[in-house]
């Protein structure tokens, strides 16, 4: 516990940030929702007769002009980009940065085995990802109830449980890459959450593109789906989890014999 109380303490500037950040962008979004839903039957109407760019981001399959619809449109898509750059950065430097600050030999020195070095770094991504979340998931409620907003419970929460989902998959998935890396990574990690973030606009807006469904965390976190179903995509859902489970599973195996410099 003492490596896991140690990361924490080192990134606690980054998470504070970042949950503030995505926090304060998501109440922001809701305060708008009352002052806007006067005129959202018009935007919907806009919004529906833009064809790729309407589905490319699901607005075809909702309705903008109520709450849960403006919530999976504007916080799903703060929620899910803020959210995912966050745990990728957590996962993608944790294991590379020993060797980039030099503190690798120090770390090692230490009568510690490889595997627990790595069990205790992915229990600090987990936790400030499941952390961040928690607080974020507060804010969004508190905030709803704050403007006079009856609170849809079982889409909001199932638009954050998606959304938390996709974060873990792909902090397991950078995680893994970390133990590649002998240099910061954080790159690199923007650039993978960059990518499936545009992979699952590609499998929008083109159908002989969905395939990509299986490929992207985001194709089970889209809000539009979520609101339109009530529920997860289980096969996607599956497939994002043994990709996360993956990604772990080769930090153990590649850091556990890495020539560490």
């Amino acid at each position: 516990m003492t490596l896991v109380r140690h990361e924490l303490r080192q990134d606690r500037t980054a998470f504070l940030i970042w949950t503030a950040s995505v926090g304060c962008l998501l109440a922001v979004c809701v305060c708008l929702y009352p002052e806007m839903k006067g005129e959202m039957g018009d935007i919907s109407d806009i919004f529906s007769s833009m064809g790729s760019f309407t589905a490319a981001f699901g607005m075809d399959r909702l309705n903008f002009g109520t709450l849960i619809g403006f919530y999976a449109v504007e916080c799903g898509n703060v929620l899910g980009l803020g959210g995912a750059f966050f745990a990728s950065l957590c996962g993608v430097g944790i294991l590379s940065k020993e060797e980039k600050e030099g503190t690798a030999e120090f770390l090692l020195a230490h009568p510690v085995s490889r595997r627990r070095i790595i069990t205790g770094k992915l229990i600090a991504v987990l936790a400030q990802v499941t952390a961040m979340n928690l607080i974020v998931y507060a804010v969004s409620v508190g905030v709803v109830a704050a403007v006079g907003e009856a609170v849809p419970w079982k889409e909001i929460s199932l638009l954050h449980l998606a959304c938390y989902l996709l974060q873990l998959e792909l902090a397991g998935i950078c995680f893994g890459v970390s133990a590649f890396m002998r240099k910061g990574a954080a790159g690199v990690g923007l650039g993978i959450a960059a990518i499936m973030y545009f992979l699952n606009l590609a499998a929008n807006i083109a159908e002989s593109a969905g395939l990509l469904k299986y490929i992207t965390p985001f194709g089970f976190s889209e809000g539009a789906d979520i609101a339109a179903k009530g529920r997860l995509d289980g096969k996607l859902v599956f497939i994002g989890m043994v990709m996360g489970v993956t990604g772990i599973a080769a930090a153990y195996v590649k850091y556990g014999r890495k020539d560490i410099h």
